[in-house]
């Protein structure tokens, strides 16, 4: 009993350290930034529907406040993914995250935090200069008071997100995007009934509920399987039997979705790139007759290979077969029936292959089902249900879980050997 009150009160403690901060953190998102005439910028927003349809997805309704912490965690989630690409292309770096000490994780963080401020500062530069053509009263006096003040909230945010690692549950980054989802779900259910009222049958229901059940039944799948490598030491294979060392605990799990939502995010980026151009009106607009149906199917078919691609291209880069060959070859650790060095590195390879094509097929299929059903069912508003979302979703909760556990377990060890 004493050690399930102890339990308790330390997730009770991390707990409230989490929803504490992010209540407020989604309260300085409401805080506006001074100088701003919201009348102006609500009236842009209402008489553009890209606009609209941009600030509905990220503020999840049609109103639009431009607060101390509208940035929020994306800037540091941009460094973040920069960092992990700058990783794998840097020997020295990538050597001091391999090595695992304090100091290496303070120059990675460094690194980490530095990159955040520069994308902050690009990110909220970019908004002021786009506001010069809503705001009747810009100046750069005003363009400069929103760059100081959406970059400190941006590290602010960062700050905060850091103190949820560090003292709540769960990761900070990952919770914020979190909140941010599940703040917007409502307004998608909303606008997926009002814009498919007239086609949505039973028939339909049923489709998205189905969507819905088994994209997060393969998510889960994608987050929590592992493809088991057994490893037997040089002091089991003295042992009398060969089985009893086989079925030893010792074993590497390598996962299905290695690279995460980062080849959905590269993907999204590329297909993106050519529209932004357009829109940009930097070249002269070409009409032709297209076929809709024919571009969707290519677009499809592009993004379903892409995600392909760059899942194979990021596992390399997280996972190396010849360190783990080393690493292994050091530790006197072998992999049975396979001889330690190159054949080990070679077998590695081949496995992380299978099992890397099997997850990017998954999470690419996972990616493009949504698009495949809203032209299907003749619905609208599905990609709201975006894979990159629900694997955030998914991830974050399995994660809360097993950081619970994890508590849970250290906190009856201490008390078995004190």
């Amino acid at each position: 009993m004493k050690i399930n009150k102890e339990i308790r009160d330390i997730i009770l403690k991390r707990l409230l350290v989490t929803l504490g901060v992010l209540l407020f953190v989604r309260s300085g998102t409401f805080l506006p930034v001074p100088g701003i005439n919201h009348s102006d910028l609500a009236f842009y927003i209402q008489n553009h529907s890209v606009t609209r349809s941009l600030v509905s997805t990220f503020s999840g309704n049609d109103t639009f406040v431009i607060g101390l912490f509208t940035l929020n965690i994306f800037p540091y989630i941009n460094a973040s993914i920069l960092v992990q690409l700058i990783l794998g292309f840097s020997p020295q770096l990538s050597k001091l995250q391999k090595e695992g000490d304090l100091e290496g994780r303070r120059t990675i963080n460094r690194l980490t935090r530095f990159i955040t401020l520069i994308f902050a500062i690009i990110q909220s530069v970019s908004l002021s200069l786009y506001l010069k053509q809503i705001l009747f009263d810009w100046s750069y006096n005003l363009a400069f008071e929103i760059v100081v003040f959406l970059t400190t909230g941006a590290m602010i945010v960062l700050w905060l997100g850091e103190l949820i690692t560090d003292y709540g549950l769960g990761n900070g980054a990952s919770l914020l995007i979190y909140t941010n989802i599940i703040s917007n779900l409502p307004n998608l259910t909303k606008t997926i009934f009002l814009e498919n009222s007239a086609n949505l049958t039973i028939f339909s229901g049923i489709g998205i509920a189905l969507l819905i059940f088994g994209s997060l039944y393969g998510i889960v799948f994608l987050q929590e399987g592992v493809r088991i490598i057994p490893l037997i030491s040089s002091k089991q294979l003295n042992q009398s039997s060969l089985q009893d060392s086989v079925t030893s605990n010792n074993y590497i799990p390598l996962r299905f979705n290695q690279a995460g939502v980062m080849p959905i995010i590269l993907t999204t980026t590329i297909l993106v790139v050519p529209n932004y151009i357009n829109n940009l009106g930097l070249f002269p607009r070409i009409d032709f007759p297209i076929n809709l149906e024919f571009f969707k199917f290519i677009y499809w078919i592009g993004y379903f290979g892409l995600i392909l691609a760059f899942s194979s291209f990021y596992s390399t880069i997280v996972l190396n077969p010849k360190d783990i060959s080393d690493q292994l070859q050091k530790m006197a650790v072998t992999i049975p029936g396979v001889r330690p060095g190159v054949q080990t590195t070679f077998y590695l390879k081949q496995v992380m292959k299978r099992i890397t094509l099997v997850g990017a097929t998954m999470l690419a299929t996972l990616a493009t089902i949504p698009n495949f059903i809203e032209s299907t069912l003749n619905l609208t508003s599905l990609n709201g249900l975006s894979t990159t979302s629900l694997l955030i979703l998914a991830g974050v909760v399995l994660d809360l879980v097993r950081e619970v556990k994890n508590i849970y377990y250290s906190n009856i060890y201490n008390n078995m050997y004190q």
